[in-house]
């Protein structure tokens, strides 16, 4: 991905270094951390009450990595503003940007404190994502998803969270889950996560055909990276098998399909999780 020398967004808060203590969102770690994190959030439940996580491993990076990182998450950052602030001009609606904490060890949220473990995520809270660089190291030596365009990835599915705030999409699931069973309300997560995934994909859309700054391999990585954090791959990888209905985010098949769904078409009609069959 062509990022360096690039305009990067006013968006971005640093908090690396102010760690501290707190009680995490999530005992688990990495992309699990979010799918407790959103089960929490969108059940009503306060995030806080979840068991604390160990303490945070560290980034794995150097300073200089670190730095280098904070530029590349400012400058995809910039380019999903750019490329929502366009579409939502097309729904003659005005896009609100979401801004972007970097943190280390713990941070505090709307949605309650959070540590390193809880992986990337977003409070609509706050309407603010949340990211420990370190994350990044794990993306490529965990769960087998390195390039930079695997990282822009993750960015633009958070980023997608947000744009579903600003719809309205994520009270209008929150409310419904309060008044369904549990295996309905892991449903409406996947359908969730998946049209995140999906406006993850309108994003790459348009940094290929319009900001032009999608490179040879570039999709393939970020196809990758959906592939890597399906629920089945986790749950097959972390207890030998897989149970429907205790997904959150959808396969591994279901977050490529709709994320190069998103590439395709460029199209934000096509991403309606809620009221199509397509899962």
């Amino acid at each position: 991905m062509q990022w360096r020398g690039r305009r990067g967004s006013q968006n971005v808060e640093d908090r690396r270094g102010m760690g501290g203590k707190g009680v995490a969102l999530g005992g688990v770690g990495g992309i699990a951390g979010v799918i407790i994190l959103l089960l929490v959030m969108f059940m009503g439940g306060d995030p806080s009450s979840v068991t604390p996580a160990p303490e945070s491993p560290g980034s794995g990076l150097t300073q200089e990595q670190q730095d280098d990182a904070a530029k590349f998450v400012s400058v995809v950052l910039a380019d999903t503003e750019e490329v929502w602030r366009t579409e939502f001009r097309k729904m003659n609606r005005t896009y609100d940007e979401a801004r972007l904490v970097l943190f280390d060890g713990y941070v505090e949220t709307a949605c309650g404190s959070a540590s390193s473990d809880t992986g990337p995520f977003y409070c609509p809270g706050d309407q603010t994502v949340y990211i420990d660089l370190g994350f990044f190291t794990q993306l490529s030596q965990r769960f087998g998803a390195p390039g930079d365009f695997a990282q822009a990835y993750v960015i633009a599915h958070e980023i997608g969270h947000h744009v579903q705030q600003q719809l309205g999409i994520l009270d209008a699931v929150h409310t419904r889950q309060r008044r369904v069973s549990q295996r309905e309300a892991n449903e409406l997560s996947v359908r969730l996560e998946l049209q995140a995934d999906f406006f993850a994909g309108i994003w790459a859309h348009y940094a290929d055909k319009k900001l032009g700054v999608v490179e040879r391999g570039d999709l393939q990585e970020a196809l990758n990276a959906a592939t890597a954090i399906g629920d089945d791959k986790i749950q097959k990888e972390g207890q030998g098998y897989a149970v429907p209905d205790t997904f959150t985010h959808g396969t591994s098949a279901q977050r490529m399909r709709w994320f190069k769904l998103g590439y395709d078409t460029g199209d934000v009609q096509r991403g309606d999780t809620f009221q199509t069959s397509r899962l």
